[in-house]
């Protein structure tokens, strides 16, 4: 049911570098983004995975694209994202990065504080240059008020989807298992109770299908 479609993917977590030995990261371990790339891919669509710092290994008719820091992130989204027919937007991005990275590592008694500054908001950004047919899913990682995150952002950020995580005490990270709500343009809110992320997968791409197939009437 997505044959013909072009669905690109962006998963795992992005890395800042402080030095050539620490960095600025998250606990996104990409199962969730790889499970809905094989999902589509399995519907027939045209998949391209943005995988960030992830030990997954390729997945045979999937094209991968691996990087590791916001900014490679956001170069490669932008490059394919005037093609795409759906993006989902599963990946983990740091909100800021250092604003200076030492090509050498720093000494501990040198390591006393590290000035941040932010990082492009992507999912904002390619939503605001997306075109009336493209369809955008956002991911949310929230420990509190989940549901009501996930509307503020869905809202915020102008999506057709979003699944909120509920990461509360370290769950879902490197978890095969995952539990959240899916939440719609319309308003509609479906509880997700824990299972595993490849069935997440197929409740999302579920609402992609039904959602496509109503635009095109």
């Amino acid at each position: 049911d997505l044959k013909g479609k072009k669905v690109l993917i962006s998963a795992g977590g992005t890395r800042e570098a402080i030095d050539p030995v620490r960095f600025i990261g998250n606990r996104s371990s990409g199962k969730q983004g790889v499970a809905i790339a094989v999902e589509a891919r399995n519907r027939g669509a045209e998949v391209s995975l943005i995988l960030a710092n992830s030990n997954i290994s390729d997945v045979a008719g999937i094209e991968t694209i691996r990087v590791e820091t916001a900014q490679q992130m956001h170069n490669a989204l932008k490059e394919r994202m005037p093609d795409c027919d759906v993006l989902v937007m599963s990946a983990a991005v740091a909100d800021a990065k250092p604003a200076t990275s030492s090509s050498e590592k720093i000494k501990k008694k040198e390591f006393n504080s590290i000035e941040l500054i932010a990082n492009a908001d992507i999912l904002a950004e390619l939503s605001s240059s997306a075109n009336d047919s493209q369809l955008i899913v956002g991911f949310a990682a929230e420990t509190s008020n989940i549901e009501e995150s996930g509307r503020a952002k869905l809202k915020a950020k102008e999506l057709d989807f979003i699944y909120v995580n509920d990461v509360s005490n370290g769950a879902i990270f490197a978890s095969d298992l995952s539990a959240g709500y899916l939440i719609s343009s319309e308003g509609k809110s479906t509880h997700i109770e824990q299972t595993s992320k490849a069935k997440v997968a197929r409740i999302i791409l579920d609402n992609v299908v039904s959602r496509l197939s109503y635009a095109n009437g």
